[in-house]
Parts: C-alpha cells; sequence; structure tokens
C-alpha cells in the first residue's frame, strides 16, 4: 500500500518515461550499433584483414549510467560506451566515425571533446542526447555476448579505454549485486528525487553524483534483502543518518588482480585518509567516487539524512504523506548571511567555458571557507541563477552561485572581525590561472564574490526563487536597481540539479552541459591561478547568528551489523599542521603578499585558519562605524567589487618580465584527491611559475 502511495507521489515529478518514449531510446541504440559495426567493418577492410576476420568482426555499443539502471527519468541523456577491437585506433574513433555520424540526418549538435579527461563524443540523436566514450579491448573480434565484468579484459589497455570502461563495469556489477532489482530501482528513483530537490545532488560541487547514490542505495538493499520499496526508503535514511562516517561504504569486498592500476586503500595511500565520505566502486580498480566531498558539504548531507528518517517515520506511521518526503527546503530562508559568486563573459559561448570552469572549482571556495576558524558551514547552492546586468548597455552574460554561511558563536567577545579575502582571492587565483593554462581565458571574464545578507536576496534572485515573502531592507548592497523584468528567469542549471516541481514538469529548464555526467566528466585539474584586481577593502559591524542547527529525527531502530562493520577502515588521521602568516599585505601595486600553505590531500575538520589580519594592516581599507545599534534588519555590508582585468599578453609578459615581484603560492584545498602520481588521477602538479597578485580584501566584523 505505500509503495503504491509512493508511486503516484513520483509520477507527477516526471521520474518515469512512457512506454513508447522507452521504446524509441532502444530503437536509436540499436540504430547507433549498427553504425558501430559498420564503422569497424570498414576499418577493418582498409587495414586489410581476413574477409574471415571482418565478417565476424563485431563491435558494440554498451550504455552505463541512469539508463543502465533503468532509472532514468523523462528526457535524460543516454551514456554509452563504443567497444572496438584491437586493429581499431582511438584516432580513428575521433575521425572517420564521426565523420560516419555527421552525414546522418538524425544527428544533429555533434561535438567531439578528445582532451578530455575521459574522451568523449556528444551528439543529439533524433532528438535524444546520447554522450559516446570509446574502448578499444586486446580482442580480435567482439562477441555479442561480452560481459565486460571481466577482470582480465583490462589487460595491456590504455588508462583512457580502463576510464572509459569504469562506467559500465560499476553500472553491471551494481545491478550484478542487489538482492532485487526492481526494488533497487524504484527506491533509487525515490532517493534520487528527494536528492535532487533538496540540493544535494552534485559531484562536481562536492555533493553526491548518480553512482554515488546508486551505491548508497545498493548498500541498503543488501543489508534489508527482502525488504519492498517504501520500506527500503526509511532503512535508507536509518542506516546513513547513522552510519559511521569516514568508514568506507563497500558493496563487495575488494579484489587484487594483480593489473598494478592504483586502487582506493588507505592503508597503502596516505591522501586516501582524508576522503570524508568514501563510497567505493564495486569494480576494479576499485575508486572512491565521492573524493570531492568536503566538511560542509557532508554535515549538509548528514543532516538531510536525518530530517529524511523524521520525515519516513512519521509516513510509516500515516502521520505524514509521501509528499512532504520531496518538498523542496528553501535554501534562501535557511542562513542569514551568504557569498554571492558571480561569473560573467562578453559572449554565450564564453559563458559557457567560464561557466563550467568556476562551477568546477567553487568547491576549493567552499574547502577555504571551512578552514576559515569562524565559519562552521559553508553550504553552496548546487543551481546557478542567470545574474542581473551591471551595465545594461554593455553585452555581458552573467551566472551566479550562492553559499550559505554559518559563523561560530563568540563567547569572549563584543566585536569579532572575519577576513574573508584569503579564502576568496586563492579561488579567484585558481580559476584565472587554470583558464590562461588552458588556453581558454578572454578579457572580460571575471569573477566576483560578494557577501550579502538573507534580506537582501531578493536584489539578485527571481522572485519564484525566494518562496516566503518578507519585509526587505533595501539599503547597504551596491548593485544595479533591479525589477523583475530585467531578470531571466530561466535556470541556468546542470541537469544533475535540475528537478520540476510537480506542476512543472513538462516545462524543464535548460541544461548547463558542465558536470552533468557522474564518472565521466572529471573536475578540471586543480591548479593556482591570477587574479588581478584593485584593492579595495570594507569593513562593517553585522550581528553575529546562531550556527547551532536542528538534528532532524532520530530512531532507536536497529541496523544489521553490516553496516557499520566495513572490510576496510582509515587508519587514524595524522596531525596536520599549516602555515599562515600573520598578515596580509593589501598592497595597490601588483606585489602578492608572500602567503604560503602547507599541501594538505583534503580539508579535515580540526584544520582551521587562525587570527584574521589586524586593521592597520589594510592602508586602503574603509572603516564604517555606526554610532547607534543597529538592527538586523538595516545593518548592511558594501562589498561591491571594482576587478581590473589585464589582457592574457599582459599577465604572461608580467610572468616573464618581473622576476622580483614576490609569488603568491596556494594549493588545492578541496575535498579528498589522488596524488599526481595516480594514474587514474586528474590532479597534476601545481605550475612552476604563479601570476603575481593584487589582493581584494573583503572584511566583516560580527556584532553579538
Amino acid at each position: 500500500m505505500l509503495t503504491q502511495k509512493l508511486i503516484e507521489t513520483l509520477k507527477p515529478y516526471g521520474v518515469f518515461e512512457e512506454e513508447e518514449e522507452l521504446q524509441r531510446r532502444i530503437l536509436i541504440l540499436g540504430k547507433l550499433n549498427n553504425l558501430v559495426k559498420e564503422w569497424i567493418r570498414e576499418i577493418s577492410e582498409s587495414k586489410n584483414l581476413p574477409q574471415s576476420v571482418i565478417e565476424n568482426v563485431g563491435g558494440k555499443i554498451f550504455t552505463f549510467g541512469s539508463y543502465r539502471l533503468g532509472v532514468h527519468t523523462k528526457g535524460a541523456d543516454i551514456d554509452a560506451l563504443c567497444v572496438a577491437p584491437r586493429h581499431v585506433e582511438r584516432s580513428d574513433f575521433f575521425t572517420s566515425f564521426y565523420e560516419k555520424l555527421k552525414q546522418q540526418e538524425e544527428v544533429k549538435d555533434l561535438r567531439a571533446v578528445e582532451e578530455a579527461f575521459v574522451p568523449v563524443i556528444k551528439l543529439c540523436f533524433d532528438g535524444i542526447e546520447i554522450d559516446i566514450l570509446f574502448a578499444r579491448l586486446a580482442l580480435q573480434t567482439i562477441p555479442e555476448d561480452l560481459d565486460l565484468r571481466d577482470d582480465s579484459l583490462l589487460k595491456n589497455l590504455d588508462i583512457r579505454c580502463i576510464r572509459s570502461l569504469n562506467g559500465c563495469r560499476v553500472t553491471d556489477e551494481i545491478l550484478h549485486l542487489v538482492p532485487n532489482i526492481d526494488n533497487f530501482r524504484l527506491t533509487l528513483r525515490a532517493i534520487k528525487l528527494w536528492a535532487k530537490r533538496h540540493n544535494i545532488y552534485s559531484n562536481i560541487l562536492g555533493f553526491l553524483g548518480g553512482v554515488s547514490w546508486a551505491m548508497l542505495v545498493a548498500r541498503t538493499c543488501q543489508l534489508y534483502p527482502n525488504a519492498i520499496a517504501s520500506t527500503l526508503v526509511h532503512k535508507f535514511f536509518l542506516v546513513f543518518s547513522k552510519w559511521e562516517w569516514p568508514n568506507p561504504v563497500l558493496l563487495k569486498q575488494p579484489e587484487e588482480c594483480n593489473l598494478n592500476l592504483p586502487v582506493w586503500d588507505p592503508r597503502v595511500n596516505p591522501s586516501d585518509r582524508y576522503h570524508l565520505m568514501p563510497i567505493i566502486t564495486p569494480a576494479y580498480p576499485q575508486q572512491n567516487s565521492t573524493y570531492n566531498v568536503s566538511v560542509s558539504t557532508r554535515m549538509v548531507m548528514v543532516e538531510e539524512f536525518k530530517q529524511g528518517l523524521a520525515i519516513t517515520d512519521e509516513i510509516l506511521l500515516s502521520k505524514a504523506e509521501w509528499s512532504k518526503l520531496f518538498e523542496a527546503p528553501n535554501f534562501f530562508q535557511k542562513y542569514k548571511h551568504y557569498i554571492v559568486l558571480l561569473a560573467s563573459a562578453p559572449t554565450e559561448k564564453q559563458r559557457l567555458e567560464w561557466v563550467g570552469l568556476v562551477e568546477s572549482k567553487i568547491r576549493i571556495l567552499v574547502g577555504n571557507l571551512e578552514k576559515n576558524e569562524f565559519i562552521t558551514l559553508a553550504h553552496v547552492n548546487p543551481q546557478s541563477f542567470p545574474a542581473p546586468k551591471e551595465n545594461p548597455d554593455k553585452e555581458e552574460y552573467r551566472t551566479m552561485w550562492v553559499i550559505g554561511l554559518v559563523f561560530k558563536k563568540t563567547e569572549n567577545s563584543e566585536n569579532l572581525s572575519v577576513d574573508l579575502t584569503y579564502d576568496i582571492q586563492s579561488f579567484t587565483d585558481t580559476v584565472y590561472r587554470q583558464a590562461i593554462n588552458s588556453k581558454m581565458f578572454e578579457m572580460d571574464m571575471k569573477i566576483a564574490a560578494r557577501h550579502v545578507k538573507r534580506k537582501q536576496l531578493h536584489q539578485l534572485l527571481p522572485n519564484h526563487v525566494l518562496q516566503k515573502k518578507k519585509k526587505h531592507s533595501t539599503e547597504g548592497i551596491r548593485l544595479t536597481a533591479l525589477n523583475d523584468s530585467s531578470l531571466d528567469l530561466s535556470m541556468d542549471s546542470d541537469n544533475s540539479t535540475s528537478v520540476p516541481s510537480p506542476t512543472s514538469a513538462m516545462k524543464t529548464s535548460p541544461l548547463n552541459s558542465s558536470g552533468s555526467s557522474q564518472g565521466r566528466s572529471s573536475p578540471a585539474p586543480a591548479v593556482t591561478a591570477a587574479s588581478v584586481t584593485n584593492t579595495q577593502a570594507s569593513e562593517v559591524t553585522v550581528p553575529q547568528i546562531n550556527s547551532s542547527e536542528s538534528s532532524g529525527g532520530t530512531s532507536n531502530e536497529s541496523i544489521p551489523q553490516t553496516a557499520t562493520q566495513p572490510a576496510i577502515s582509515p587508519p587514524p588521521k595524522p596531525t596536520i599542521s599549516r602555515i599562515v602568516p600573520s598578515a596580509y599585505l593589501l598592497n595597490p601595486s601588483p606585489r602578492s603578499s608572500g602567503n604560503v600553505a602547507t599541501k594538505m590531500p583534503s580539508p579535515v575538520a580540526a584544520v582551521k585558519r587562525t587570527s584574521s589580519p589586524h586593521k592597520e594592516e589594510s592602508p586602503k581599507k574603509i572603516k564604517i562605524e555606526e554610532q547607534d545599534e543597529i538592527s538586523e534588519d538595516t545593518s548592511c555590508i558594501d562589498l561591491n567589487e571594482h576587478e581590473k582585468m589585464e589582457t592574457k599578453e599582459q599577465i604572461e609578459t608580467e610572468m616573464n618580465v618581473n622576476s622580483q615581484t614576490e609569488t603568491l603560492q596556494t594549493t588545492s584545498l578541496q575535498a579528498p584527491q589522488k596524488t599526481p602520481s595516480t594514474d587514474l588521477s586528474d590532479i597534476p602538479a601545481l605550475p612552476a611559475n604563479p601570476i603575481p597578485v593584487i589582493k581584494n580584501s573583503i572584511k566583516l566584523r560580527l556584532n553579538r
């Protein structure tokens, strides 16, 4: 009965595809499969293979991800893998097969991304978006009944082929390891919808992606093999609200195949010991699918698990309906302080590239903020929004993200200065340098960060986003005056977080292609970058907020013993020291402050940056003191940044010529990552010549 009610509740959200649409997908994949076979035969003939081999050469399209798991939603894309025999080269896939696709009249929006971490061809085939990876196996022919779970297939393979195979191998292994596939699928549909509605579905921003959610649901199914879907949803929240992180979630015992590939193992790899929420893929080589998770994102997700448990407890007692579980909380009423991050570019094409890069680095900013000793939580909303233009006459495309902040309660101090300069500056440094190193940077590509109070969010965000109407303060934030007509209300969001409400299930929002594919779209390399800005500091008095949050419902229900007894327990974390200078030099000349931070594998909750810089160290600081007591509604902050970007050529010249300039080297502070020597890692070493930086100061004073 409860399971049937769950299905009825899910239907309006568009999580189930019509049979007609499903058959259309199967037909399209059949056409694509025939194209692959035809192409491989042509390649074989051109390489003068024997006719007997050509007739049986094979070749096949495999699927993975949500489609293969059977949990794809209406209009979702298909993740596919083209498997070819040993005589077909990767270069053939990106030349002759690309040309063959180009000739098909059903194919639109064809583009190849050959230099990606996992190389891919993207296309729209008869209205359905498909991403095709390529793997060349060490076989003369590809049989129809090929099982990609066979570890021996990985022998002598190129690392890119191993990465490409990984998605299929993990998906197939998950399906093989769950006791009841139908119950698993319905439970996963419910959990994925819940995660999207609660803004915790985004691998690239440090939450969980599709594969990670699938593995958590699969583990729940293993622990309760006879439970139906409605029970499994409740058990999911029970298990993971009480899970003792960082104990890993494992669907099977790791097996060593002696293929010498790097695998997740904290006993061997020191960097693996810092992973905060490890969920380990079941197929060799085993990897942690959640290396992006940070202290804050884990805190947010655990809190959501607890809330989910409280709600499902009510549902099982018939005190609430399933619809309550899928109610979207209002992120913009949750916190009193926010950082608004704006990315702008002069053209739409440049905006897409720029937004993709900035989004892939936001987790570094979250990691930086977490280490500020006065910040308890930095919660980034995975949804991005179109930002209002600063200058209506100038052609400019702007996107913004919002990060909620919780400050620690101060006990001994009436006024407390909090300096976010270093946190934000090192993030912008990273983004600019990455853009320059990858030859992507163009003039007028900018990043700006602003502190905004809850009362002022209405000046930036569309009305339909701010659900609860409240009286707003209109002073204190220097922004272009807005009215509703000046805002583009379309959501600019990654398809991993775009969820229609039941009333608008058919009106899907435009999708941002960046970060949409868990498991193959890896974050861009985390290296330092440069930002050249004017020095402007503002210090204001703002009220201190309460950092305590409700812990959600609790349950005394027992969890099977295996739930918290993983095969691998990470060793105790070593003590980490961090060197932080006692002062920041805020100097208008193009000279950095010379801050140096020790390398750390990932953020650890206990490691915080210590004292904020003293007031005297900011020669251009504007000190604002209010004579009268300021109420929360009218206290405000002025953090309008005037960015002065130099051309790429000027910056590069400065790198080469200005030999006497001190440099700023910051390490990427995002959550878990692999060591540079690891083959499956996408994190290269830091570049040798950091770019000179002019600091831009953002300081707050907390008033109890």
